[in-house]
């Protein structure tokens, strides 16, 4: 498709992809990458669309320095074009975002083998939503280096990622279970007697999505009392 101009026709920035290599500034060839990345995933449309266009905006950013060649936003940069490259294309609207999604999200994994706290790796799945699973897979076929140990090292930061996950979805699952704040801690803060507030206090923590640790259900407790008053 490259050779045929089909790509030249429709997404000339894959053509671009087939960066010239040198011997001062080195990088894997993109164009090489994206095929490798794409022909190794599950057949499924839009996860190999993705997986196409995950690098579509390094072109487009790539930028020489002192420490080598970087592609600084370059997941940003290819959503765009990823969207309007697909919109023309005359893919559905829905196929289009989620897959200039996926596109903007391919990078964010980066950052998790630097220590990501509860609420970074919540932010992933909030982020992520309906694609999570196809971002997770595309995370993980995004490695096309030849080093054995490294590419193990970093399945097991995808597997160590998804039990994060999976542990963190019970433990909110079992925090939706019971309020933040007991009934007397409510009634305390509030400086109020039992009654009908108290049950709609706990209803109103109950509600948040995700659930609320102690200081966040006290600052939400009292913004709701005062906003209701």
């Amino acid at each position: 498709m490259v050779d045929d101009g089909f790509f030249d026709r429709w997404i000339p920035e894959i053509v671009e992809m087939e960066m010239e290599q040198d011997p001062v500034h080195r990088h894997k060839d993109v164009l090489a990458h994206s095929i490798a990345v794409t022909a190794s995933t599950p057949p499924a449309l839009r996860l190999r669309m993705a997986a196409l266009l995950h690098d579509v905006g390094k072109p487009a950013t790539r930028r020489f320095g002192p420490g080598g060649v970087t592609f600084w936003h370059h997941e940003a940069v290819g959503a765009r074009i990823a969207k309007r490259r697909l919109d023309a294309m005359g893919f559905d609207e829905q196929f289009v975002t989620e897959v200039a999604h996926l596109v903007e999200l391919s990078g964010r994994f980066k950052g998790f083998g630097d220590g990501w706290t509860d609420s970074a790796v919540r932010r992933y799945v909030v982020d992520a939503g309906a694609l999570l699973g196809d971002l997770n897979l595309l995370v993980r076929h995004d490695c096309t280096t030849r080093n054995a140990k490294k590419a193990a090292a970093l399945q097991r930061m995808v597997d160590d990622l998804e039990a994060r996950i999976r542990a963190l979805a019970a433990a909110d699952a079992e925090a939706r279970r019971r309020p933040p704040l007991s009934g007397d801690e409510i009634m305390e803060l509030l400086r109020i007697p039992p009654g009908p507030a108290v049950g709609q206090a706990i209803k109103m923590l109950m509600a948040a999505d995700p659930p609320l640790d102690r200081a966040e259900a006290e600052r939400a407790l009292r913004e709701w009392w005062t906003a209701d008053r």
